[in-house]
């Protein structure tokens, strides 16, 4: 693992980020478009900010890392640790930690790994 500055995978995640954000205002009462294809896109975007700085030998690996760590927040979600941690109804820790698990979720963060590793 190498700290370096990738541009063009920086594009590649600013870029997604703003698909991320169109999703969650102007289509976020499209249903499928704002459960499912935001999370499969949401585990692109993590492996281009991530490779934005680092540069990995062997980054396929990270693909496994950010379908676990996915996967990881979805338990979380299960257990409603938002609410625990004290985060209210719309405040940045409860949006960003999400407070509904679904296997429907787990689905398309693995999605979008399997669109990663066959790119």
């Amino acid at each position: 693992m190498k700290l370096t500055f990738n541009k063009k995978y920086f594009v590649w995640a600013l870029a997604l980020l703003g698909v991320e954000m169109l999703i969650a205002t102007v289509l976020r009462s499209v249903g499928f478009v704002r459960g499912y294809l935001g999370d499969v896109l949401v585990v692109i975007l993590l492996y281009y900010l991530i490779l934005s700085f680092v540069k990995l030998r062997q980054p396929k690996k990270l693909i496994g890392a950010i379908f676990l760590f996915a996967v990881a927040v979805e338990v979380l979600q299960y257990f409603g640790v938002a609410t625990y941690l004290g985060f209210t109804k719309g405040s940045l820790g409860y949006i960003l930690l999400g407070n509904h698990f679904s296997w429907g979720d787990i689905v398309a963060y693995g999605v979008g790994c399997l669109i990663l590793f066959f790119l």
